[in-house]
This record gives C-alpha cells, sequence and structure tokens, in this order.
C-alpha cells in the first residue's frame, strides 16, 4: 500500500524537527515517490500542503526545496510561537491529572535522549515539547500550527548556528511543567517567555548586509594620485616658442 500525502508530510516535518533536512535541502519528487512507493502525484500533493504552511518552497526550474528562514522571518516565527504559548498558558485553568503524566514522561523522554547519542531524537523531542504543551492545554488546532512553528524555528537554529544548549530546554520545560503542576500558570507564562527569550537569543544573528556595498565601491569617485594632485603645471609658452611636438615628429 503505497503512503498518503498526509504521511509524506508529516514525516518531511519529524526530519525537519530532528534537523535531518537542513535549510536548502533539495526535496526532488521522483525520489521521495521511489522512497515511499507512491506517485509523483502524491508527493506533489505532499509537497503543496508543506509549501502553504511555509515547511517547503518550490521554483519552477530548480524543483522543491526545504525553505532558508531570513532574518525578518526568524524574528516573526518567535513573536508568532509566544503569541500562541503564553496565550495558551495564559487562558488555562488547572491542568488535569491526565495530562500531568503525559507532559512527565514526554519530559522523562527528554532526559533520556540527552543521556544518548541519537542527536536527532532529542532535537525532535525538545521541540515537540512544545506541541505537546499545547495538546495537553487542550488545544489540537493551534497544536498542529505550532508544530509547523517549531519546525520553523529549528530550521532558522540550524541557519543560524544556534548556541543554545540543549540540556538548558530540558531544564526549562521541567520548570514549566512544575509551575503548571502546582497551579501557576502566570510563572508558567514567565518561564516559558523565558525560554523562548533565550532560545532566539542563542541565534547568530549578524547585521543585515549593505546590498549596495560592492556597487557603491566600484563607483565612487576616482582620487587623483598624491604625486599626480602634486605635479606642476607647465610653463605657458611664448610665441618664440618651439612648439615640443615637432621634436616628437623629428623622432618618429
Amino acid at each position: 500500500m503505497s503512503t498518503s500525502a498526509s504521511e509524506i508530510s508529516a514525516r518531511i516535518v519529524e526530519a525537519v524537527m530532528a534537523q535531518k533536512l537542513a535549510p536548502g535541502a533539495r526535496l526532488g519528487e521522483q525520489q521521495l515517490a521511489m522512497l515511499f512507493d507512491c506517485s509523483r502525484t502524491i508527493v506533489r500533493e505532499a509537497l503543496t500542503r508543506l509549501a502553504a504552511r511555509g515547511i517547503v518552497t518550490v521554483s519552477s526550474r530548480r524543483g522543491w526545496f526545504v525553505i532558508e528562514p531570513s532574518q525578518d522571518e526568524a524574528r516573526e516565527a518567535f513573536e508568532a510561537r509566544r503569541v500562541i504559548e503564553l496565550g495558551l498558558i495564559r487562558s488555562t485553568g488547572r491542568i488535569d491529572k491526565a495530562a500531568l503524566r503525559q507532559l512527565k514522561t514526554h519530559l522523562q523522554r527528554e532526559k533520556a535522549a540527552l543521556k544518548g547519542s541519537d542527536v536527532g531524537h532529542r532535537s525532535y523531542l525538545l521541540g515537540d515539547f512544545h506541541v505537546c504543551l499545547a495538546e495537553c492545554l487542550g488545544n489540537t488546532l493551534l497544536a498542529d500550527t505550532l508544530r509547523d512553528f517549531t519546525a520553523r524555528t529549528t530550521l532558522i537554529a540550524m541557519l543560524y548556528q544556534s548556541t543554545h544548549d540543549a540540556v538548558q530546554s530540558c531544564e526549562d520545560h521541567v520548570r514549566i511543567v512544575a509551575a503548571l503542576e502546582r497551579g501557576d500558570p502566570a510563572a508558567a507564562e514567565a518561564l516559558m517567555a523565558e525560554h523562548l527569550g533565550t532560545v532566539q537569543s542563542a541565534l547568530r544573528v549578524q547585521a543585515p548586509a549593505d546590498p549596495l556595498a560592492q556597487l557603491r565601491d566600484a563607483l565612487a569617485p576616482l582620487q587623483p594620485p598624491a604625486a599626480e594632485a602634486r605635479r606642476p603645471k607647465p610653463a605657458r609658452r611664448g610665441p618664440d616658442t618651439p612648439d615640443p611636438s615637432t621634436y616628437l615628429g623629428a623622432l618618429l
């Protein structure tokens, strides 16, 4: 049985969150069709869905690629996550015991992954915590949206060489869940805001380059050399002074 478009798109998002697909990675339709044992039509449907969700992009001549977020897009992605995640925590009441158990199970998986050698699995779990939290707070629609934004911020972390420590992320998650468990959503919201701010500040974002720098340098006015600027002007010839060009003509 061939794979569906939904399954293909889910696998691609998982690979992005596990940092197994880098920003700018090419996604060939034929290769994906062979890999998932399906038609190129199904692959194209999956990629079209991901393009609408902001995970991949397409070029009419070059094909499909994982997005490479700009600095402005990086800032907007983190702002969107703040709105969603802080708003979810702020609007929640007391979290039930089943949801707390689910969150604690996720934290245990994070801690186990930190001790292991599978960096991709660790990266996926750290990002998926935020999706799991949204689901436990009772909003699966926003959880789906948050999954896409988390995938995008994972690409941003890869593209801008984040220096954020995975152990620190897990510890932040533990504190957020602890605040929710003791019935203090205000503290959980503040901890989440601090966590997202720390993750964003760890990005090595450089100052925007001047797009006209090369052209500006090329078209700068030429300055005359110092020796030329100091060169004395030739004396004015009188009516009886021979024309130097006559000597030149004699030498040619």
